[in-house]
């Protein structure tokens, strides 16, 4: 039998997502300040307008359904992911108002891609938004790298244990510290440290390009907030390609590769277990596909010489398909470019890095390094099983921060997410052919949706028919969250319906 939520759930689930959405509120404050400094009174009025509207919302939700219940696992599911919703809505308020959008639907297709960290976007003419505009898109792939969650966390949320529910349902369960509430700000803390090193040294780069100092250091910014968050919002249309400068892609490489981490393994670095780095099953998973990818790409494009030197060769195949595996989205090629040069051999070794993504509990998305790691390991063993005495006990463990021993439950749930990721990058490739799109371009497309990394081939574009948004909108929420919050909030709608 279902069982009907009761009043005090309802109250329990507005109280915690009005709170997150004045996290939003708050973090609209930033690029309020830098149209302000840039005097951009249009753009100043359209996030006062927004500001506003997130404000009312969150402390109204926080009046009207007033509790002092603590949250329960299913309180915090629904909240992750339905505050995700609700702060898409609102926080596509500036896009719009901008005029750069063709409609709020694409408009909340922005802002779920930087939420998720995924880099697709709709927005038109790019390279003429507003600073104020630019900052809001940038912070949008910033924050939602860290979670949006987090921000509440850190500065909204007591350290109640229902807190940690909330946390989890937004697709992390790493504890840095005894409380979550700590360990969210533990993240911010390493997040804000490689960000003033990480803009320095690309504000560096871009001024010994030839730009003005105003300008690199707010390229440096938001292009660092990109590669960390493996986001792929980048402040020009021709995204990286646009700067054509070795030492920015190295850089680049530098600080999307480390945001793919796992912040439990930059916790460790941090506290001085530098080995992490390399007995980690993730970075060791990453080390193998990445290198299977990149030389499958390489070898490729080397026979058909796309490139004309080996340099170019190496530039283009390993900056790209890292940025793919890594679920960056950085480019330095055109989307097309995919199609007409790297051909559908280059597609699909782009596209498999794309579906493994990064590490779990880090910026990035995808089935992640981890759960390649668990099911390799356990196919291992199974083998090992096999081939041993029938007296012998067989136990298989692997390392991630500590060492764990595989048991049928731990590989069970690697393997549901594994094949949920699956189903959805097939249904998402089988509705891109129904619309005229080859197989090839239509999975390159999804699953870079899906895998929350934001390359494109050129399928998406503001032309492209609006249930194709919707499906792209919804695999990125999806992936982000690693589906189970999303079905929580599916499941508690249901049983407001259908439950006794």
């Amino acid at each position: 039998m279902i069982v009907r939520p009761r009043r005090e759930d309802h109250l329990v689930i507005g109280t915690y997502t009005g709170k997150v959405i004045v996290g939003v509120g708050l973090l609209m404050t930033i690029p309020l300040a830098t149209s302000i400094a840039f005097a951009e009174w249009d753009t100043v009025l359209d996030f006062v307008i927004s500001i506003a509207a997130c404000l009312i919302f969150g402390f109204g939700a926080q009046l009207f359904f007033k509790t002092e219940k603590d949250l329960q696992w299913s309180h915090g599911l629904v909240v992750a992911s339905g505050s995700w919703i609700v702060a898409t809505i609102l926080g596509a308020l500036p896009h719009y108002l901008s005029g750069h959008e063709g409609s709020y639907l694409d408009s909340m297709f922005d802002v779920m891609s930087g939420y998720t960290t995924t880099g697709l976007y709709l927005l038109q003419d790019l390279d003429h938004v507003s600073m104020g505009l630019n900052m809001w898109r940038h912070l949008l792939t910033y924050a939602g790298g860290q979670g949006i969650v987090v921000i509440a966390l850190t500065f909204l949320f007591k350290g109640t244990a229902g807190a940690y529910k909330v946390y989890v349902g937004e697709g992390k369960d790493e504890r840095l510290l005894p409380n979550v509430v700590q360990t969210a700000r533990a993240i911010w803390l390493v997040s804000l440290a490689y960000l003033v090193v990480g803009t320095a040294a690309l504000f560096a780069a871009g001024w010994w390009l030839g730009q003005p100092p105003v300008r690199a250091f707010f390229d440096g910014l938001w292009v660092f907030m990109g590669a960390w968050s493996t986001g792929g919002f980048a402040p020009q249309s021709y995204n990286t390609m646009w700067f054509h400068s070795l030492l920015y892609e190295i850089i680049a490489v530098i600080i999307f590769i480390s945001g793919s981490f796992n912040f439990a393994m930059h916790w460790a670095v941090w506290t001085g277990n530098r080995k992490e780095i390399v007995r980690n099953v993730e970075t060791l998973s990453f080390a193998i596909t990445l290198t299977a990818t990149a030389l499958i790409g390489t070898f490729w494009l080397a026979k058909v010489g796309v490139y004309s030197n080996s340099m170019s060769l190496f530039r283009k195949v390993f900056y790209n398909i890292a940025s793919g595996h890594t679920t960056t989205g950085f480019s330095t090629v055109y989307s097309r470019a995919f199609v007409t040069q790297w051909g559908p051999v280059g597609l699909i070794a782009t596209t498999i890095a794309m579906a493994i993504g990064a590490s779990a509990c880090s910026t990035g998305g995808g089935i992640k390094g981890i759960r390649i790691g668990i099911i390799t390991k356990a196919i291992i063993g199974d083998i090992r099983k096999m081939v041993s005495p029938e007296s012998a006990v067989v136990r298989t463990k692997y390392h991630h921060v500590r060492d764990v021993w595989l048991d049928d439950a731990l590989v069970r749930t690697a393997m549901t997410i594994t094949i949920a990721y699956i189903t959805m990058y097939g249904v998402g490739t089988v509705v891109g052919m129904l619309y005229g799109y080859d197989f090839v371009q239509a999975a390159f497309e999804m699953v870079s949706a899906g895998s929350n990394t934001g390359l494109s081939c050129g399928v998406l574009s503001p032309s492209t028919p609006e249930l194709m948004k919707l499906m792209f909108i919804l695999a990125m929420w999806l992936g982000r969250l690693e589906f189970m919050s999303v079905f929580a909030l599916f499941g508690y709608g249901y049983a407001m319906l259908r439950g006794r």
